[in-house]
């Protein structure tokens, strides 16, 4: 999601298909303010699985995939990457079933973040 001022109100259908809309909400989206690589969505998955990210400040990016022994999989992301929260998809349909690493490095005028997880992939 950007960053911004959001407005929204929700629609509320009874059975008869009578609706009544509710009053408008306003949130705001601020830009983050550290480093963070959130865990996979959903996870257990097969085969596509989603990979969330904030970097607080313009920052060069490298999102990796590696085996449970080690071994580069796949980069998802390797580049300069704009303040905010951001998702890139993986697809592992290529892959064999089990458990990989991701990582991010990040390196930015505030210094250097590295963070890993785990995801598992069932087939």
């Amino acid at each position: 999601m950007n960053v911004g001022k959001y407005t929204y109100r929700l629609k509320q259908v009874d059975l008869d298909g009578t609706y009544e809309y509710s009053g408008e909400v306003e949130i705001e989206i601020s830009a983050p303010t550290v480093y963070s690589l959130s865990q996979n969505y959903p996870n257990p998955f097969n085969p596509a699985t989603v990979v969330e990210y904030s970097v607080p400040e313009k920052a060069e990016v490298t999102i990796t995939i590696f085996s449970s022994i080690g071994e580069l999989v796949k980069t998802l992301v390797n580049g300069t990457v704009e303040t905010g929260y951001h998702k890139v998809s993986f697809n592992a349909s290529e892959l064999t079933s089990g458990t990989y690493i991701y990582q991010i490095r990040a390196k930015g005028s505030s210094g250097n973040y590295v963070e890993s997880k785990k995801m598992m992939f069932i087939k």
